[in-house]
C-alpha cells in the first residue's frame, strides 16, 4: 500500500481528490491538509511515498513546498495541482511526477497512479538502503582539486582516503550524504555541492539536485516519471535520479 498526501488549501478539493485517490486499489491517503507548516509537519511523520501538491496555498508557494519535502526525500513522487497550466514548466523544474489541470479528470488522475503502481512493482526492490560499512561524520577536508586521486574525509578517530575512480554515485538523502563506492559506502555530513568541488566534471555528473553519477559506471537509464529517468550504475543496487535535462547531455556525451 502506497502513502499519498494531498495539500490543498480548499477543504472540498481536498475531500474529492481524496475519494479519487482511494477508488484506485493500492493507495491510502494518511493525510489531507491546507498549509504550508502542516504540510511539511505532516510529511515528516507520516513519509508518504507520493504527494499530490496545491501550487498556490493561500499566501504560500507550493513549489517551495515541495522543494522542502524533496529535499527530505528526493524520490517522493510530487503530483502538482492546479487551474493554471502556465506553471508547469516551473513545476518540472523541481523534478515533478506529474502535473494535474483543475478541474481533475477521474480517468487522468486514475491514469497518473496506475503510472505509480507500475514503477514501483518495478523498483520496489531498490527501495531499500543498504547497510553502510562505514560512519563518517565529520566534513570532507581536503582542499578542491580535481587532479588529486583520493578524495580525504574526517572522521571522530580516522581519516579515510577513499580512491576517486572507485565512487560510484553520491547522494543526500534527508541531511546526510552517502558516498558509495566499488567497496564501502559511507556517511558524511558533507555538502553535495562541497564533494561535486572536488570531482571532475568530465566523469562526474550532478544529475540531479540529490545525486552525483560517475558517469563510467553508467549501465542503463530509464523513464521514471514524465520528465524524470533512473539511472542504474554497475555495482551497485541503488539507483540515481536524472532530470531531462542532463538525459539530454548524457546522450550527447555518447552520440
Amino acid at each position: 500500500m502506497l502513502k499519498v498526501m494531498v495539500v490543498e488549501d480548499e477543504q472540498e478539493i481536498r475531500k474529492i481528490l481524496k475519494k479519487m485517490i482511494e477508488k484506485h486499489e493500492g493507495f491510502e491517503v494518511v493525510s489531507d491538509c491546507g498549509d504550508f507548516a502542516s504540510a511539511v509537519t505532516d510529511f515528516t511523520q507520516y513519509k508518504p511515498e507520493v504527494v499530490f501538491m496545491d501550487i498556490d496555498l493561500k499566501g504560500a508557494s507550493g513549489m517551495d513546498c515541495a522543494k522542502v519535502m524533496t529535499e527530505l526525500d528526493p524520490k517522493v513522487k510530487i503530483i502538482f495541482a492546479t487551474a493554471h497550466s502556465e506553471f508547469m514548466a516551473n513545476a518540472f523544474e523541481i523534478y515533478a511526477f506529474d502535473y494535474l489541470v483543475k478541474p481533475f479528470n477521474l480517468e487522468r488522475v486514475q491514469k497518473t497512479l496506475s503510472r505509480i503502481i507500475e514503477l514501483s512493482r518495478e523498483y520496489g526492490c531498490n527501495a531499500e538502503k543498504q547497510l553502510f560499512a562505514e560512519v563518517i561524520e565529520e566534513e570532507i577536508i581536503n582542499e578542491p582539486d580535481h587532479n588529486k586521486d583520493k578524495l580525504l574525509i574526517k572522521g571522530k578517530e580516522q581519516l579515510i582516503f577513499v580512491d576517486k575512480k572507485d565512487i560510484i554515485m553520491v547522494e543526500r538523502i534527508d541531511g546526510i550524504t552517502i558516498i558509495t563506492t566499488t567497496d564501502d559506502v559511507y556517511q558524511t555530513s558533507a555538502s553535495l555541492a562541497g564533494i561535486e568541488e572536488k570531482l571532475d566534471k568530465k566523469v562526474f555528473m550532478r544529475c540531479h539536485k540529490s545525486y552525483i553519477i560517475n558517469l563510467t559506471m553508467i549501465s542503463k537509464i530509464e523513464v521514471y516519471g514524465r520528465w524524470t529517468y533512473t539511472v542504474s550504475l554497475k555495482n551497485t543496487d541503488n539507483t540515481a535520479l536524472m532530470t531531462a535535462q542532463k538525459y539530454e547531455e548524457v546522450k550527447k556525451l555518447y552520440e
